[in-house]
């Protein structure tokens, strides 16, 4: 990576950190306040009014700022032009929209700078938390300014994995021995972060997560010494004409191998 790159990312790193600072302001500010709340993907899944006033934060700050990037957002309508950017945000305004509505602090503002393909910018904010991680290629993932680091736990050590209750009966028993099962984490792009600050050593993605709800905290994860891949153990590829991904695994490195065998050896696979 090049001087003029390592700046430009710097300087897209404060740019949305502060745009998710902004974004979180407004979100918090119907926290609790019981916002209007539609449904979409077929009555599955709620939106408030707190996710829109979040995403038109973000995207009248991000937009202006660099009107050259394209433009991936849960909460707007998808447009083919982003294909043919290099460079473009990728957002989630409200990561956690259901854990946000019940009231429970496990939300938060998920922003990234997505370059052909790759995360190079992450930010996520968890404003009821007091919590900013961000990242950038090549750097450190810091939360509150301090550098992070995974968890150090070996093999021999129980993982404390997030994992649902039906995946985790069909692993491989002497696997599954050696796992305390975390309760379950509404922010997809939270339960991430949790494996970059060492909390978890790893978490298992079911299929269906989305663009939007994990390149900030990919970046995050892999600048604390973590990777998030598919069940092959390939990374993440972003801002393709299909956004919706397969099941994934988040997870320490040293200890990537290890739970990609345990996944992909499911008896249900």
């Amino acid at each position: 990576m090049s001087d003029l790159d390592k700046a430009r990312w710097q300087s897209d790193l404060a740019l949305i950190a502060d745009a998710a600072k902004e974004a979180g302001a407004v979100a918090f500010s119907f926290f609790n306040q019981s916002p209007e709340v539609w449904w979409k993907n077929e009555d599955r899944s709620p939106v408030s009014a707190a996710d829109f006033a979040a995403n038109k934060t973000l995207e009248t700050i991000l937009r202006k700022a660099r009107p050259d990037y394209g433009w991936l957002s849960e909460e707007t309508e998808d447009a083919a032009d982003r294909l043919s950017r290099e460079t473009l945000f990728i957002v989630d305004p409200i990561d956690g929209t259901r854990a946000f509505l019940g009231g429970q602090k496990v939300w938060c503002v998920s922003v990234a700078v997505v370059h052909r393909g790759r995360p190079v910018a992450g930010v996520l904010y968890a404003p009821a938390l007091e919590e900013l991680y961000e990242a950038v290629e090549g750097g450190v993932a810091l939360k509150n300014g301090v550098p992070l680091i995974v968890s150090a736990a070996g093999p021999e050590e129980i993982s404390r994995l997030a994992i649902g209750e039906d995946v985790l009966k069909t692993l491989p028993p002497e696997f599954r021995d050696r796992v305390r099962r975390e309760k379950y984490i509404p922010s997809l792009a939270y339960r991430i972060a949790m494996v970059a600050d060492g909390r978890l050593e790893g978490t298992f993605v079911k299929g269906n997560s989305h663009d939007w709800d994990l390149a900030a905290a990919d970046l995050i994860l892999a600048c604390a010494g973590g990777g998030l891949v598919d069940l092959a153990g390939k990374p993440v590829v972003y801002n393709l004409a299909n956004v919706t991904h397969e099941a994934l695994c988040a997870a320490s490195e040293p200890r990537l191998t290890e739970f990609l065998a345990a996944f992909t050896g499911r008896r249900d696979s």
